[in-house]
């Protein structure tokens, strides 16, 4: 990305002594200001501007945009991130005043786990702000922050994504940001040393405010609490409007799940989640939400209401990045309509300008293991192509440029210094650091981006370069503490890590699945001697593999579901006959565990795939509409809105799994998704970018119907089936300049081209693993041309 900005404006902080923490150790936002004269008729005014903390910035009593926690969270130190926007309507010939709030937001405040730590970035909030005004009469001035601004400590007492926030109405100033205000009370800016070489424009969307939800209960809990139901748990923070006298506090208390009818806060660790506002006692009444902080709840519980609360008026108002949706799935079964909705909520909630684990307690961490396995999901749903591509330069930025290169397990990289299962000094994890090549590999796959593996390139390499160093000749890793096949469902509450699956034989196969992406990554980039090396590699690890943890004829040592999907998704076992058994074994695996899930945070994605291409599509549907636990229904029938961290998050008596580390919205068990649109509904990129469609629904589980579309760079895409006695019924839509390579249960495969296309072909009642082999032709009947598909698109 390159530098634009060489700012001639300086960083300006409230000058120290600030006001005090309160005892949560969350500090107060602060309000600057400072005014220009603009002096002629205005053509054009554009504004830079970024902070070190999060900012909202008013010009002539206008708020700039409507961006939330900006500029949002990246690798500081390396890449600070500018926002630039349009201002022309708001600047006049003449006085004209500017002025901001300012708050710590992940700059400075509190992040991580079990306590966290504050100031990871600096030990002062700033803001850097430049206007370049051009006149009609050709000229043009230039104005910024520096000296002659000035701060006030303002309403917003507290401020801290963790801990919440309270506001004072009282002492809010009116017409701060207007020209004529009176700052003469208020006290001078210090200018703060900055390093402008990391600035970079905005290269991500930025979160927004998307949704707005009402509540649909409000209930009295047992020890007479008011608490109101969001019917979906979700990510952002409530919209009052209140109307009381001066001085009463109103508390916003947020939780994702009620226990015993109470608000269920032990999940969230030492984040309070607590806003509080204290009304000035406007007898129109007074309207508030938060600015810079955001929950993860669906309940909330109301404290100190003046008179009877009308639902109508407190709102959910949803955050997060501000992305374009892509793709969409429905089918005959409502619980299963119910877990894929369920799996985009997760994202959106865990999409707030990093992707992170979970966005409730006190981590919220862009943790590398949970994109790697969920980025397929999350290209599918969502254009999240910017999106990644920041984070991955992150990652990139944190992995170093020392001799190790080995990338963060989350990114942006923060130091740890309370106890937390991550071993000190940024150890080698597999599955977690491997992000560094599978998601760069995965955007590539779905939108044809070559520019993001050439950018990641040396990214990519100095990883398995260094696994390579780890390994040594023996080709086999993961001795030591590993994050191994995480939260897999034999794991006690309170050892996550505990998985039945080796981490040897975890770590070895994502070595050679990592290996091997990278040596096709150095293919598409034309690099034929990296491309040889690596896939030399890749076969030594898979020899390795297969001498360490084959036992023979397609049976593995570590007699697992995870194990099995590994070794057959990452074609660690590539004899047929051995593949055959493998799936067989794997089937057997699922069903001595009455087909209910045995797979952690990395056999979960890679489950389904197995059992299907195997030819084992019934199991992997028995698999997947499993409604005991543990599987991902059961969440459903328990009413769950968003995917779990565990299987067992919630435990069958409604009490919360009694674990330290128990979330209700994480998204790395729903990458099961991409399973249910390539595999269920049939949709999937045969070559990169979709400029080849693979439609090769494979029907089962009891479903009559089911559908998806996909928004390809090409355009729309679609596919739909139902079935009506013994005849499988297909429509499919290929947008422009695209072909696509049918392939019916039962038939021989077909490429059919821009259009819309309608199949019929014999499909008697499933049942059992039976896949069936090609023996004829469906028939085919084109219902659209390309012309006409475009217009759909």
């Amino acid at each position: 990305m390159p530098h634009l900005w060489t700012p001639a404006a300086r960083v300006i902080s409230p000058r120290p002594p600030e006001p005090a923490p309160t005892e949560s150790g969350a500090r107060p936002a602060a309000l600057l200001r400072g005014e220009f004269t603009a002096r002629a008729a205005v053509r054009s005014a554009r504004l830079l501007v970024t902070a070190l903390g999060v900012y909202e910035l008013e010009l002539n009593g206008t708020v700039v945009g409507d961006h939330v926690l900006a500029p949002g969270w990246t690798s500081y130190r390396h890449r600070h991130r500018y926002q630039s926007f349009d201002v022309t309507a708001l600047v006049h010939e003449g006085r004209n005043a500017w002025g901001a709030h300012l708050a710590d937001g992940w700059y400075r405040g509190l992040l991580g786990f079990n306590g966290g730590t504050r100031d990871v970035y600096g030990e002062h909030t700033g803001l850097l702000a430049e206007l370049r005004v051009e006149y009609t009469d050709g000229s043009a001035d230039t104005v910024g922050t520096g000296d002659g601004w000035r701060w006030s400590p303002g309403p917003v007492l507290t401020a801290g994504l963790y801990e919440g926030e309270e506001y004072d109405a009282r002492r809010e100033q009116a017409g701060f940001s207007e020209p004529g205000f009176d700052d003469s009370a208020w006290q001078p800016v210090e200018i703060l040393d900055f390093d402008t070489t990391v600035l970079f424009p905005a290269d991500s969307p930025p979160v927004r405010r998307i949704q707005h939800l009402a509540p649909v209960s409000v209930t009295t809990s047992p020890t007479s609490r008011t608490i109101l139901d969001f019917g979906q748990n979700l990510v952002g923070r409530l919209r009052i409007r209140v109307r009381g006298e001066a001085g009463r506090t109103v508390t916003l208390r947020h939780a994702e799940v009620l226990e015993d009818g109470e608000l269920c806060t032990r999940p969230l660790r030492h984040a309070t989640a607590t806003d509080r506002y204290v009304l000035r006692g406007d007898p129109a009444g007074e309207e508030w939400e938060p600015r810079f902080t955001f929950h993860g709840f669906r309940y909330a519980e109301v404290e100190g209401w003046p008179g009877e609360l009308d639902p109508a008026d407190i709102t959910a108002v949803v955050l997060h990045s501000d992305l374009r949706r892509t793709g969409w799935f429905s089918c005959s079964d409502d619980s299963l309509n119910r877990l894929h909705e369920n799996v985009v909520w997760g994202m959106r909630g865990n999409f707030v300008d990093v992707p992170t684990d979970c966005p409730q307690r006190d981590e919220r961490l862009g943790w590398t293991g949970d994109v790697q396995v969920f980025a397929p999901t999350a290209a599918f749903l969502y254009d999240v192509r910017d999106f990644l591509r920041s984070w991955l330069r992150d990652l990139a930025a944190d992995q170093g440029d020392d001799e190790r290169r080995i990338p963060p397990v989350f990114s942006p990289d923060i130091p740890v210094i309370t106890p937390v299962p991550v071993p000190p000094g940024n150890p080698p994890m597999a599955g977690w650091c491997d992000a560094a090549v599978v998601v760069p590999w995965v955007l590539y796959e779905r939108y044809g981006d070559t520019e993001v593996l050439r950018a990641q390139y040396p990214s990519m390499r100095a990883w398995v370069d260094a696994v390579d160093r780890i390994a040594g000749p023996a080709r086999i890793w993961g001795e030591g503490f590993q994050f191994g096949d995480w939260l897999d469902p034999t794991a006690p509450a309170d050892d996550p890590g505990r998985a039945m699956t080796a981490s040897t034989l975890v770590a070895t196969a994502y070595f050679a699945h990592s290996a091997r992406l990278l040596a096709r990554t150095a293919g598409v980039l034309e690099n034929e001697d990296d491309s040889g090396h690596y896939h030399a590699l890749a076969d030594a690890v898979r020899d390795a593999f297969i001498a360490r943890f084959h036992a023979g004829g397609g049976r593995l040592t570590e007699e697992t579901q995870t194990a099995y999907a590994l070794a057959l998704c990452f074609r660690l076992l590539e004899d047929d006959a051995d593949r055959a058994e493998a799936g067989r074994r794997l089937a057997g695996l699922v069903a001595e565990r009455a087909h209910r899930i045995g797979t952690g945070f990395l056999g979960t994605p890679l489950v389904c795939d197995a059992l299907a291409d195997t030819g084992h599509v019934g199991t992997a549907y028995r698999l997947l509409t499993q409604r005991s636990a543990p599987s991902w229904l059961r969440q459903v029938d328990m009413g769950a809105t968003t995917v779990w961290e565990r299987w067992d998050s919630m435990l069958p008596d409604g009490s919360v799994n009694p674990g330290e580390m128990t979330s209700f919205n994480h998204y790395a068990l729903g990458a099961v998704a991409d399973w249910i649109h390539r595999t269920v509904a049939g949709l999937a990129p045969a070559e990169p970018g979709y400029r080849r469609l693979l439609v090769r629904p494979l029907p089962g589980g009891g479903l009559t119907w089911a559908r998806a579309a996909h928004d390809t760079p090409y355009g729309r895409a679609e596919v739909g089936w139902h079935r009506e006695g013994g005849t499988l019924h297909v429509d499919v839509l290929v947008p422009p300049g695209v072909t696509a390579l049918v392939e019916l249960p039962g038939t021989d495969p077909m490429e059919i081209e821009p259009g819309r296309h309608s199949f019929w072909a014999p499909f008697p009642q499933p049942h059992g693993d039976a896949r069936g082999s090609g023996s004829g032709r469906p028939s085919h009947r084109i219902t659209g041309s390309p012309d006409q598909c475009k217009e759909h698109t």
